[in-house]
C-alpha cells in the first residue's frame, strides 16, 4: 500500500463508504480537526507522569475512533463507536485530578510548563473539533453519534484539568488574567 494515491489532487477525498466529497465539507473539517487534536495529544506524551501518559494514550485511541466515525457516514454495528463509558472514563479522570488540585477560584491563562501548555493547546483544538462536529450535525443534518460530541466536550474539560495537574506537579504556578 502506497501513502500517496493522487486521488485528492483536485480537492476531493474518499469517505469510509467510498463516497467522494470536497475536502471543504463539514465532515472532512470535523474528522480533520479531530486528527489535529489527536496529533497534539500525541505531542504532549511523554509528560513525565505515567498516570497522565496512560490516560492520554487512551484518549488518542478514542480520538481515532471518533475520526473513523466521522469519516464514515454509514457505520455499522460492528464498527467501533464512542459510548457513554468513554465519557464516564474522562469524568473519572477529571474527578481524580481534582482531588489532587487546588480548587479553581478564577479564570487562568493557558500556558505553564511545556506539557501544560501543550495540553492547553490540545484543549483549544478539541473545542474546535467539537464545533465542527456540531456543524456537521446541525448544518448538514447528518447523523452524528451524540456520544462522540459529548466525548469531545468532556475531553476539553479533561485536557484543561490535565494541564492544571501537570503544571502543579511541575511546580509551575497558575496565572490569572488581569482586567
Amino acid at each position: 500500500m502506497t501513502v500517496y494515491t493522487g486521488r485528492g489532487d483536485e480537492g476531493q477525498t474518499d469517505l469510509g463508504n467510498a463516497e467522494r466529497v470536497s475536502k471543504t465539507s463539514h465532515r472532512i473539517e470535523a474528522y480533520g480537526t479531530v486528527d489535529e487534536a489527536n496529533a497534539l495529544v500525541g505531542r504532549v506524551r511523554p509528560t513525565g507522569y505515567d498516570d497522565v501518559d496512560e490516560q492520554l494514550k487512551g484518549v488518542q485511541n478514542c480520538l481515532h475512533v471518533v475520526q473513523a466515525e466521522f469519516a464514515n457516514p454509514d457505520t455499522g454495528e460492528d464498527d467501533p463507536q464512542i459510548g457513554p463509558e468513554d465519557v464516564e472514563q474522562l469524568e473519572d479522570w477529571i474527578d481524580e485530578a481534582d482531588e489532587e488540585l487546588e480548587p479553581l477560584t478564577s479564570f487562568i491563562l493557558p500556558g505553564g510548563g511545556d506539557a501544560g501548555a501543550r495540553l492547553h493547546q490540545a484543549r483549544a483544538v478539541t473545542r474546535r473539533a467539537e464545533r465542527r462536529a456540531v456543524a456537521l450535525a446541525e448544518q448538514d443534518g447528518e447523523e452524528v453519534n451524540a456520544e462522540a460530541i459529548r466525548y469531545l466536550n468532556r475531553l476539553s474539560d479533561y485536557l484543561f484539568t490535565a494541564a492544571r495537574l501537570v503544571n502543579q506537579r511541575d511546580g509551575v504556578p497558575e496565572e490569572s488574567p488581569t482586567y
